[in-house]
């Protein structure tokens, strides 16, 4: 009856796997016939299997040639993996995805996409032409225990890029687009220029732009005043190819373990990584909203489609001039895009791109699409409106927040470095005179007991009057005053001895320097004397 006070706290570990059952039985039950009714397949994406549910988040690696696709990989594992290759060449002429398993070594394509237990089965569509230049590389490293990372073929520039691939490359890239977690485009800081194939390979990612990171990679290699001005071309190039009025984020950084050439901007780089580092290892936490982000944005693409092949299939005539009647309708597919959106209320946005649309519809017999079926519509109505939000609901938003992210192991062990005095921001700031013997504030001392004589101490202390007229000088907000009184004030009297002013003084320079405070004051700025 009362169940719900003897909760048992340890299920809350099975609620990704209980939400990606979920979606599993509604995407079978529901969604799936939908699509099949209408060839949703032939026209968009593959049939999801249960892999595509299960596997871990993965990481999508696109760039040019010779922009450190490969050796980004590398510093992530702090390891070389099976089949690597690096150099100023085209080194990488295949897709590589870099998977765990405590046996390492190297997966055919073919033999690849065979495998039940992995996700690539749709690309045995891509024919042995791809498949040649597709391989697996298992390799025991615990950062691939939370994610999994694919490697791809460096994009060609100039007369390179005439040469056939012998597969639809672009093809490949949409279907990796569409199942990734990221998408992380890699740019050479000396080589900005996008080529034909690259300008393709981007416009191919469109429709997953929250998906996409940006690496300005290689950026030692230019000093800071080259480097402001690569980053205003990659800022105008990336404008006019991503086609978004926002912003896109660029990452600045030299992602490898030699030297810096120009280590002017080691600051810059050692944030950036922190950015970007921090925004992987949130993957593994958020992997099961987006696939229930990708699962609704799938049905409301197969509702679109489903009208369209039957408003397709509704003009057709029954016996003569179907061949005239087909070109027609093809040629003003346009006009039945517009149709469809006044006549149900759909967005411009949720419509497939037309072009393409228009070349796949050349190889289909209309007299074969079926109708309009508004039961299978209203099924999908229904998990839209109402199974969807009950899986939303067991995903509490404070538990993917605060659940912790098995991403570790290789550099990620390096974002929040607190055994060695070169982890981030160690010895910086708030953490300066951390495991010191003498007390950090003690350098200055004499310039914060000089102003403590001048405010008039009273049985060696001064009022928070008279500490607050010269705090205020510092200009900070009144919040970070009052913050910095409640970590100074360790009696708690409201009145400040000589070594409380002090500490006080050296968090405001804190503060100005442009470090954060702590929300407790640690261990090693408490003064001397009022340790226990």
């Amino acid at each position: 009856m009362f169940s719900w006070l003897t909760r048992d706290e340890s299920k809350h570990t099975d609620i990704y796997d209980s939400v990606v059952e979920g979606l599993k039985r509604i995407y079978k039950q529901k969604l799936l016939p939908l699509e099949l009714a209408y060839q949703f397949h032939d026209f968009h994406s593959p049939q999801l299997d249960e892999p595509d549910f299960d596997a871990k988040p993965m990481i999508l690696l696109v760039g040019q040639y010779s922009t450190g696709k490969t050796t980004f990989i590398k510093y992530l594992l702090e390891r070389d993996f099976p089949g690597i290759r690096i150099g100023p060449e085209p080194t990488t002429d295949r897709f590589i995805a870099v998977m765990y398993d405590e046996k390492e070594g190297v997966i055919p394509g073919n033999a690849l996409v065979v495998d039940p237990k992995k996700q690539f089965r749709p690309l045995t569509k891509f024919g042995n032409a791809f498949l040649n230049r597709f391989q697996c590389s298992t390799v025991n490293s615990s950062v691939l225990k939370g994610i999994s990372i694919v490697d791809t073929p460096g994009i060609l520039s100039g007369e390179k890029q005439r040469v056939d691939r012998g597969y639809d490359f672009t093809g490949v890239l949409e279907w990796f687009a569409e199942r990734v977690d990221r998408i992380i485009l890699l740019f050479d800081a000396h080589k900005l220029d996008i080529s034909d194939e690259f300008r393709r390979s981007i416009e191919a990612l469109r429709g997953h732009d929250d998906k996409i990171r940006i690496v300005l990679n290689k950026a030692d290699m230019v000093d800071h005043q080259q480097l402001m001005r690569v980053y205003g071309a990659l800022m105008w190039s990336l404008g006019k190819v991503l086609q978004t009025p926002e912003v896109a984020r660029v990452y600045i950084g030299s992602f490898w373990d030699q030297p810096l050439r120009f280590d002017t901007n080691r600051r810059l780089f050692e944030d950036e990584e922190q950015d970007l580092f921090r925004d992987l290892q949130s993957l593994p936490r958020n992997a099961t909203l987006r696939k229930l982000n990708d699962l609704i944005k799938r049905a409301r693409l197969a509702k679109v489609h489903a009208y369209i092949i039957s408003s397709l299939r509704k003009d057709m005539p029954s016996m003569f001039g179907k061949d005239g009647k087909k070109k027609e309708l093809i040629k003003g597919l346009n006009s039945i895009y517009e149709n469809i959106q006044r006549e149900h209320q759909i967005s411009p946005g949720d419509f497939p791109d037309i072009r393409k649309m228009q070349e796949v519809l050349q190889n289909h017999d209309f007299t074969k699409f079926q109708t309009i079926k508004p039961r299978l519509l209203e099924v999908v109505d229904k998990m839209l409106a109402e199974d969807i939000s009950k899986l939303m609901a067991q995903i509490p938003h404070e538990d993917i927040v605060s659940a912790p992210s098995n991403l570790s192991g290789g550099a990620f062990d390096g974002v929040e470095d607190g055994s060695t005095p070169f982890g981030y921001k160690r010895g910086e700031g708030i953490d300066a005179g951390h495991g010191e013997p003498e007390w950090i504030v003690n350098k200055l001392r004499y310039k914060y007991d000089t102003i403590f004589e001048t405010l008039g101490p009273v049985n060696g202390k001064i009022s928070g009057e008279a500490a607050k007229i010269e705090m205020v000088k510092s200009k900070l907000p009144k919040p970070v005053l009052g913050k910095i009184w409640k970590l100074s004030d360790i009696d708690r009297d409201g009145f400040l001895d000589s070594d409380e002013f002090a500490l006080a003084m050296h968090l405001i320079q804190v503060k100005l320097d442009g470090h954060d405070l702590p929300t407790t004051l640690p261990d090693h700025l408490v003064p001397p004397s009022k340790r226990d």
